[in-house]
């Protein structure tokens, strides 16, 4: 860690200690959070700081913000599992709240997250970067992994049709259930993978090649929502102040988001 970068960690972590301060609720309390991919990485990076300087414990569950795999988010909210927080894409959170599982306005926008590909490390990194150079990569791409969340549900029902692939890529392109694209490259069972550039850039296995052509991107806000009938309402209500407060706005932009806050 250089100086500067000492500097800025102690300047950050400062701000943190002082928004925790300014902002205590009276006691210490359990707050049961699931979050969706795009935010893992910040999430898990920022719930130890917030445990350790407001003495809460978070109790953390994960899940695809969209589809019935066993783990994804409406699934667990289908079992009657029980959660004070929500933190998935904006579709997702519609979807919850229209079945009534959300109190109403309770919904705050954390990050916003933009659609990436990676290649696993030491292949030849193909040419994503004008829209005919993305199509003509998943038209040579031998196999392709992309998420059974939001961003593979835009790359399979609306992109890759706009692009006129879609027949052809029945036989390569294959949605991934329960597992990160990255871990599906990085072991070789995929030449070619798509998701959050939040869910690509941490794993070492991999060089990622860039994001999605401006004009075929598809920019997803993740957001947070209290959950309906919560205990712990409160609690939920300090976490997301912690999230969206700007003294933790370079650990959310360092894991690949945007900070929805910060403008």
């Amino acid at each position: 860690m250089t100086f500067l970068q000492h500097i800025t960690r102690r300047a950050t972590l400062l701000g943190i200690g002082v928004f925790l301060l300014a902002s205590q609720i009276a006691s210490a309390a359990e707050i049961r959070v699931i979050t969706s991919g795009a935010f893992t990485e910040a999430y898990k990076q920022l719930i130890p700081i917030y445990e350790q300087a407001s003495g809460h414990k978070v109790i953390s569950a994960f899940g695809a913000s969209i589809g019935n795999a066993p783990d994804s988010i409406p699934s667990r909210f289908a079992r009657g599992e029980k959660f004070d927080l929500v933190i998935l894409s904006e579709g997702g959170l519609e979807a919850l709240a229209k079945d009534g599982k959300l109190v109403k306005g309770s919904r705050v926008d954390l990050a916003r997250s933009q659609i990436g590909a990676a290649v696993r490390k030491g292949t030849p990194k193909p040419d994503i970067s004008t829209v005919e150079a993305l199509k003509k990569t998943l038209l040579n791409a031998k196999s392709i992994a992309y998420s059974a969340s939001a961003s593979g549900t835009y790359l399979s029902t609306e992109l890759f049709p706009k692009l006129g692939v879609a027949e052809q890529l029945k036989d390569t392109a294959k949605k991934i259930m329960s597992e990160r694209v990255g871990a599906v490259v990085a072991r070789g069972d995929a030449e070619l993978g798509f998701q959050q550039v939040s869910e690509l850039i941490y794993f070492k296995e991999l060089d990622f090649i860039g994001t999605l052509p401006e004009s075929v991107q598809q920019t997803i806000y993740f957001s947070s929502a209290l959950v309906e009938g919560s205990q712990e309402q409160e609690a939920a209500k300090h976490l997301v102040r912690f999230f969206t407060s700007p003294a933790v706005a370079n650990i959310v932009r360092a894991t690949g988001l945007d900070p929805a806050t910060v403008r």
